[in-house]
C-alpha cells in the first residue's frame, strides 16, 4: 500500500532518535486527538577510541535500529520510519556504495586547529555571509579539511551525514536532508543549496555532496531484504524528518506564541528563536549565533551551550571514583539547598567539551580549575559542583537568549524547555529566574514527537502545518510552568564573568 493510499488515522509510525549517549526508537502513533509515544527499544551509545582516535560504532547503531524497528512492527500496523540524530559527522561511501572505514565522532582531536587555517583562506565574514553558522571546531566543514589527503576522502564518491547513511542502508537512496545539511558548514542559507564554490576553495571534494531533499519527502521504501528483516512488507517508507534532532525538537515545542524562546535541553543545550529568515548581520557574526535550517523553510537562530553534558561527565567521574553519594538524585537534591550563585563558570569553554574520567582530566577538575581561573570560589563537593553547572548553564541560557531577541529584533515572552533536560526542576527553575521570564517545560520527548508529527503528516494524518502539529502536543502533553522567582542577583554574577563568557 502507498503512502497515499493508507487511511489518515490512526497512523502508526517507527521514530529513530539518536544522540551522542544513547539511542532509542519509539512507536509513534497519531490520530485526530491523540498523540502517543511508546520507547520500545533503547541502547547506550558513545564514541569507541581506537588507534588513538575517536569514532562511532555506526553499524552497531545501525544492527539497534533493526532491531528496534522490528520490535516496533512487531507490536502493531508499521507505516513509516523516519530517523534523527546529532548533527555534523558523517560516513563516506566508495563507489560500490560500502562505507570508508568508521564515521569519526565530532569530539576527535583532529579538527584541533583546523579552523583558523580554514578561516585563512576564507574570511570569517564572508564564510558567515554563505552558510550562516556559529564557528564550532568540529563543523563538517573542518573535519572534512582535516581529512584532506587521506585515503579515505581521496576514494570517496559521496558523503552522507549520519542519518542519512542510516536511511541508505534501509533504502538504497542518496540524499541529504536539509536541516541537517545546513548544520555543516557547506550549504549556503540564502540559495538553500550546497555552496559549491566554497567547498571548491577550501579544496574539498564538492562533488561528493549529495543531492538534497526536504523533511516530509518520502526517501524511499525499504529494501527488500531489510523488509524480510523487519518482518514488514516492502512498501512501507522511510521519511525524511527533521534529521537534525533539534529541528525535531523545535516541531515538537507546544507553543502558542510567536513571541517565544526555546531550549533543546540535554547533553548540548540549543537556545534561540524561531524566525523566518536568517539573521547574517555581522552583529550576528561576532556573537556567534548560527543559522540552521528548520521544518517547513524556518530558521533556527541559536546558540549552541555545551550543556548537560558536563553534568553527566561529572557524574562518570564521580562514579568511576566510586563516590556513592554522588548520584545524580542526590547532587540534585543537594544542589537545590545549596547557596545560589556562590560560584559561576564560563560553561562553554573549550576545555569541557572532551570526554575525560581521569582524577586530574575529569570534569570536576576542569570545573574547579575554571573557578579558580575566574577568581570564584572553588567547589569541593559532588554538590557544590552540580550547582556551579547548573547556575552557570542559566546563566548561559539567560545571556545567549537575551542576545538572540536583540539580534532578531524580537521581543520574548515565555521560554520553552524541550528535551531531557525539561524533567531537571531546579534547572529550569534557575533558568526561569534567570531569564525573568516563565519557563514552560516538556515534553521531555520533543525530538522523537516532532519526528513522528512530520511523518505523520507525510502519511496523510491531516497535520497542515507546525501550528496545527504543536497543538496537538500542547492538547495531548502535560507541561510544568516556572515562573521567576526573586532574590538572587543574576546581573552580578554575569558581571562576575564579564567577557570571558562572551562567546
Amino acid at each position: 500500500m502507498s503512502a497515499s493510499a493508507r487511511p489518515a488515522h490512526p497512523v502508526r509510525v517507527a521514530a529513530v532518535d539518536l544522540g551522542a549517549t544513547s539511542g532509542r526508537v519509539m512507536a509513534g502513533r497519531v490520530g485526530p486527538r491523540s498523540l502517543h509515544l511508546e520507547e520500545l527499544h533503547r541502547f547506550p551509545n558513545g564514541g569507541v577510541r581506537a588507534n588513538g582516535s575517536l569514532f562511532w560504532d555506526v553499524l552497531g547503531i545501525h544492527r539497534e535500529v533493526l532491531a528496534g524497528v522490528r520490535e516496533v512492527a512487531r507490536t502493531g500496523p508499521l507505516h513509516g520510519i523516519g530517523i534523527d540524530s546529532w548533527a555534523v559527522d558523517y560516513g563516506l561511501l566508495d563507489r560500490d556504495g560500502n562505507l570508508l572505514g568508521s564515521p569519526y565522532s565530532h569530539r576527535d582531536s583532529r579538527t584541533d586547529g583546523v579552523s583558523a587555517k580554514v578561516l585563512e583562506q576564507v574570511g570569517a565574514a564572508e564564510l558567515y555571509a554563505t552558510t550562516g553558522l556559529q564557528n564550532l571546531p568540529f563543523n563538517t566543514i573542518y573535519q572534512l579539511a582535516a581529512a584532506r589527503g587521506t585515503a579515505a576522502l581521496e576514494s570517496a564518491e559521496q558523503l552522507l551525514l549520519l542519518p542519512d547513511l542510516l536511511a541508505y542502508w534501509l533504502t538504497g537512496k542518496i540524499g541529504a536532508e536539509r536541516t541537517n545539511a545546513s548544520t555543516t558548514g557547506l550549504y549556503d542559507v540564502r540559495t538553500r543549496d550546497w555552496a559549491v564554490d566554497l567547498a571548491k576553495r577550501v579544496g574539498l571534494p564538492w562533488a561528493i555532496l549529495p543531492p538534497l531533499r526536504e523533511p516530509g519527502d518520502v526517501i524511499g521504501p525499504v529494501l527488500g531484504e531489510v523488509a524480510e528483516q523487519l518482518g514488514v512488507s516492502a512498501d512501507v517508507p522511510v521519511v525524511a524528518v527533521g534529521s537534525h534532532d533539534t529541528a525535531s525538537a523545535v516541531v515538537g515545542v507546544p507553543a502558542i506564541e510567536d513571541d517565544f524562546a526555546y531550549i533543546s535541553s540535554g547533553t548540548w543545550s540549543l537556545v534561540g528563536l524561531e524566525l523566518e529568515k536568517p539573521v547574517l548581520s555581522e552583529a550576528a557574526r561576532l556573537a556567534d549565533f548560527t543559522n540552521e535550517g528548520g521544518v517547513d523553510g524556518t530558521t533556527r537562530f541559536l546558540k549552541n551551550v555545551t550543556g548537560l553534558w558536563v553534568l553527566s561527565e561529572c557524574l562518570r567521574t564521580w562514579s568511576h571514583q566510586r563516590i556513592r553519594e554522588a548520584s545524580l538524585a542526590a547532587v540534585l537534591e543537594g544542589a537545590e539547598d545549596a547557596p545560589p550563585l556562590r560560584t559561576v563558570v564560563d560553561i562553554n569553554d573549550p576545555r569541557l567539551l572532551p570526554p575525560g574520567t581521569g582524577e586530574a582530566d575529569g570534569m570536576p577538575a576542569r570545573i574547579q580549575r575554571l573557578a579558580e581561573e575566574a577568581g570564584e570560589p572553588i567547589p569541593r563537593t559532588p554538590i557544590a559542583i552540580a550547582r556551579t553547572v547548573l547556575d552557570s548553564l542559566a546563566l548561559a541560557y539567560r545571556r545567549h537568549l537575551r542576545t538572540a531577541a536583540e539580534l532578531a529584533g524580537r521581543s520574548v515572552s515565555v521560554v520553552h524547555v524541550v528535551g531531557g533536560g525539561s524533567q531537571n526542576a531546579l534547572l529550569c527553575q534557575l533558568t526561569a529566574d534567570a531569564c525573568g521570564i516563565p519557563v514552560l517545560a516538556g515534553p521531555s520527548e520533543a525530538a522523537a514527537l516532532g519526528n513522528v508529527l512530520v511523518q505523520a503528516r507525510t502519511l496523510g494524518a491531516g497535520l497542515p502545518d507546525l501550528a496545527a502539529m504543536r497543538d496537538l502536543v500542547r492538547r495531548t502533553h502535560e507541561l510544568h510552568r516556572y515562573e521567576p522567582r526573586p532574590g538572587s542577583d543574576w546581573d552580578a554574577a554575569e558581571a562576575r564573568l564579564g567577557t570571558s563568557a562572551a562567546g
